[in-house]
This record gives C-alpha cells, sequence and structure tokens, in this order.
C-alpha cells in the first residue's frame, strides 16, 4: 500500500541539520506514526512521504518554509522576572511554559536574564534551520474510523 490521505503510517527517521549533525530521530525507540495528510507532520517531510510504501528509505532536505518556520523576533518576549517567582531553578536554557496575550500556552526557551527581565524564546528550536530527514518507512495501512475521527482533519 502507498501512502495517500487517510493512511496510517510509521516510520523511522534521523532529522539532521545540513552540517549532518543528528538533532533528534527515532531510531533507538519506536517508529513515529501519523495519519497522511492531516497536517501531523512537518509540511515537506509530507510531501515527500507521499506515494511512498513501506520498505523504502530516502533522504530528504526541508527548507525552514516547510519544516519549523522562519524565526521570528517578535516571538522573543521580555517578561518581568515577577512573572517567575514561583519557578524555582530559572536559568538560561530552562524551558517553560508561558502564556501569551490571547491566553494559550506556549513552550518557551529562557534566553537571557537579568534581575528585572528573563528573555524567553517561543520559537520552535528547529525554525530558520534547513533539516535532511534520513527516513525509512516500518509501515503503511488505512486508518481506521476512530484513528481518523481523533485527527485534524
Amino acid at each position: 500500500m502507498n501512502i495517500t490521505r487517510d493512511t496510517h503510517v510509521s516510520f523511522h527517521y534521523a532529522l539532521e541539520g545540513t552540517d549532518g549533525e543528528v538533532l533528534d530521530g527515532s531510531r533507538d525507540a519506536e517508529p513515529l506514526t501519523y495519519i497522511h495528510g492531516h497536517r501531523q507532520i512537518v509540511p515537506g517531510l509530507e510531501q515527500a512521504l507521499e506515494g511512498r510504501a513501506a520498505g523504502d528509505t530516502f533522504r530528504q532536505e526541508v527548507p525552514p518554509e516547510l519544516g519549523y518556520g522562519e524565526r521570528d523576533e517578535s516571538k522573543v518576549l521580555e517578561l518581568d522576572r515577577e512573572a517567575f517567582a514561583g519557578m524555582p531553578g530559572l536559568k538560561i536554557g530552562l524551558f517553560c511554559q508561558i502564556e501569551d496575550e490571547q491566553g494559550e500556552m506556549r513552550l518557551g526557551k529562557v534566553v537571557a536574564l537579568d534581575t528585572r527581565e528573563v528573555r524567553v524564546d517561543t520559537n520552535h528550536p528547529f525554525a530558520g534551520q534547513t533539516l535532511v530527514f534520513d527516513v525509512e518507512v516500518v509501515a503503511v495501512r488505512a486508518a481506521t474510523e476512530q484513528e481518523l475521527a481523533g485527527s485534524d482533519r
């Protein structure tokens, strides 16, 4: 069976920067699964998986606009240090959940701090990067009605 919309796909991957450094992956764990055509993985990778079948292996370079997006400096927030008063161990590199102006929770990384302010970057860690996916398709089957009901149609 080939990968098309509404198929359940399992695949292993290694995510590399353009310098070949492995940034993430599933090779030492369970394969990643998703329902094809429902925007559950980055668009550039989903496009590259279209039409593939179990056993296929390939490498795909994905530019930022088809991956995790371009970096957006407006997503680097300057917050009052008081807002972090109940957070012990506040330091550069710490990931934290913050609430934005619309009341939605966002994951951010502390990139700078002083006695008055904390700078938090809420860009995806891979935003602005061209990425290379080394992929092995493990299994492809029709998604069940229950799986489709739980996906973003």
